[in-house]
């Protein structure tokens, strides 16, 4: 649908007529007799507005390009082209879009055109950078352009029937850094097994110095007269599952995007390791509720429907309910399993509730706590007060960190692997200990 409104006063022209006004009352307490000009110099610049947008031609042709598919704190960009006939290049003109507030928080996007020669038209490129997943539609779209005295504009209005998908970032598993990481001696492009730590038996090697000497198998020394020792293969068809506190604390930002983002990031590219390394992946969210509960994936060609699943966790602006969210995870495994929990607290009341959970969870899985650092609350407790009200501040962030650290300490008490660190290492922290666990054969 398409709504046309052929001539506006511009800006410009606002601001003179705001001029003229003080003149002509000047001009009628001068000369009284003289009014009949006031109405005269109003109508007469009315006309030049009228043929000023006249003069600014008309659209003959534009065309939206947008992406259908980003990720979440990826740069994106929207680009608008148009044609105009029978117009010079008077002024440039203005193009705003209406979309959703996932894409621009202000829910609306403002850009410039610029004439390109070679193809006589006028482009512009509005960028931004998506705060969160989900669906985010682009709306609606005005643009307005100038004629040669910039008094009179014509502007148009389109709907846009586009929406843009926002997916988790993938950047983490794309990055260099892991791909050589992959290719190092414990896991391979083709996921080589990984041998001489592990508890399943693969083969005899014979002893050399610098070698574990719990790993001599003295059996088969004695039989051969030489020292040998085993290589066990570390075991393979683990259940790891990541779940996802998608309550209040974890839709906050960090470093502009919701730590839940954050979180799901690094869950991923933790489990395209897994993938590779042969074990199977589940993804567990939960709010009030449980909300998402994916089958466990075996295959790193099948790492799109972890995505997928990911995208789906939803923003929830309440506290999470772990009492019955871990239960429930609990009742649908079958077998012992890696738990990895992200989540974050602030509430004594609610961590109390969160550990008797975790401390139930523990009886049957092994659980690997991971939260992110909060430095925001570090550097209030750290700043030196120099009133009596950045005291306050520094007392309450000093208590709140130490409640924070009591929470975790009781965790390691309880068994839990903690991971607490800034969001950018997450990930890499939570790799490390996947392997370190996968190693030690304590999952199964």
């Amino acid at each position: 649908m398409r709504f046309s409104f052929p001539i506006l006063p511009t800006a410009r022209a606002a601001w003179l007529i705001a001029l003229a006004a003080p003149a002509a009352i000047v001009v009628a307490a001068a000369a009284p007799g003289a009014w009949v000009l006031a109405p005269a110099a109003g109508a007469a610049l009315l006309v030049v507005i009228l043929l000023d947008g006249l003069l600014a031609g008309r659209l003959a042709d534009w065309r939206f390009h947008a992406p259908t598919d980003t990720e979440v704190g990826a740069p994106m960009d929207i680009t608008i082209i148009a044609e105009f006939a029978g117009r010079a290049a008077f002024s440039r003109p203005r193009v705003a879009l209406e979309l959703d507030p996932r894409l621009e928080e202000s829910g609306r996007s403002e850009t410039r055109l610029s004439r390109d020669a070679e193809t006589a038209s006028w482009q512009g490129t509005a960028v931004m950078t998506p705060n969160r997943r989900g669906p985010a539609p682009v709306e609606r779209m005005w643009m307005q352009w100038s004629g040669p005295l910039g008094l009179g504009a014509r502007q148009v209005r389109h709907d846009l029937d586009h929406t843009v998908r926002i997916w988790p970032d993938l950047s983490p598993v794309r990055s260099p850094e892991l791909q050589n990481y992959m290719r190092d001696a414990q896991f391979g492009l083709i996921a080589r097994r990984i041998r001489g730590e592990g508890t399943q038996f693969e083969a005899l090697s014979e002893y050399e110095p610098g070698m574990d000497r719990r790993r001599i198998d003295w059996k088969a020394s004695a039989r051969h007269t030489k020292l040998y020792a085993r290589e066990n293969e570390s075991e393979r068809n683990n259940q790891i599952v990541f779940a996802f506190d998608c309550g209040q604390a974890m839709c906050e930002p960090v470093e502009g995007l919701p730590r839940i983002d954050r979180a799901v990031s690094a869950a991923l590219t933790a489990s395209y390791v897994a993938l590779k390394g042969g074990d199977r992946v589940s993804l567990f969210g939960f709010a009030q509720r449980p909300e998402v509960m994916t089958p466990f994936v075996a295959d790193a060609r099948l790492f799109h429907r972890l995505q997928s699943a990911a995208g789906e966790l939803e923003y929830h602006p309440e506290e999470p309910n772990f009492t019955l969210a871990l239960a429930t995870l609990t009742g649908r495994l079958q077998r012992r399993s890696l738990v990895v929990l992200f989540t974050d607290f602030t509430d004594p009341t609610g961590a109390e509730i969160m550990i008797e959970s975790v401390g139930r969870l523990v009886e049957k899985h092994l659980v690997l706590f991971v939260t992110i650092e909060d430095a925001e609350l570090a550097e209030l407790a750290d700043t030196e007060p120099d009133t009596l009200d950045n005291l306050a501040v520094a007392v309450t962030a000093d208590t709140l960190g130490r409640q924070r650290a009591l929470v975790l300490e009781r965790l390691r008490h309880m068994g839990v692997d903690i991971i607490e660190a800034p969001w950018e290492q997450i990930g890499y922290r939570l790799i490390d200990s996947y392997l370190d666990i996968k190693r030690s054969g304590a999952i199964g």
